[in-house]
Parts: C-alpha cells; structure tokens; sequence
C-alpha cells in the first residue's frame, strides 16, 4: 500500500485512516497518563489524595446504580393512583 492508497478513500483508506488515528490517540493518551503518574507520585498527599478519589469514585458508582438498577414504579399503579386521588373512579352505573 502506498502512501496515496491510505487518502484514496475507499473502504480501504477509511480503514487504514481510522486505524491510525485511533492509535495516534492512544499514544497520546498514554503520554499523557504516564506524565501524570510520574507527578502524582511526587506528590507528599499521595494517601489523601486516593482517598478522597476512591470516596468520588464509590459516590460516582452509587449515583450510576441508582440510576440504572433502581426499579421504576409500575405503570399501572401509578395511573391507578392518579384515578383514586382525583375521584375519577365512579361509584354507580349511571355516573
């Protein structure tokens, strides 16, 4: 492949150009990660610090559950409810 089958379009040259930039953004991302673990670890309140990252993170996990795995009202009972609390529900045939 060369250089301008890469830029041609296609499939191919999507592909290829997909690839790359993928891997152009992990190689950043690692720098970048890699840099700031090399100054975390300088840091003197390096325990406060995970400390309070692992409370954010364990909060961040309630508040995701919470949001997910919580069981929603049912439906029905809820109109149910509405019908009641707004007298809706008639008591005889002729209403």
């Amino acid at each position: 492949m060369t250089h301008d089958d890469a830029r041609g379009g296609g499939p191919a040259g999507d592909a290829v150009a997909l690839a790359a930039g993928l891997a152009d953004i992990a190689v950043t991302t690692l720098g970048s990660a890699v840099s700031g673990l090399t100054g975390l670890l300088r840091r003197a309140d390096l325990g406060e610090l995970l400390a309070e990252g692992r409370q954010d993170t364990e909060a961040r996990g309630r508040l995701l559950l919470g949001r997910y795995v919580g069981v929603p009202p049912a439906h029905l009972e809820i109109l149910a409810r509405s019908v009641l609390a707004d007298g809706r529900l008639g008591g005889g045939a002729g209403d």
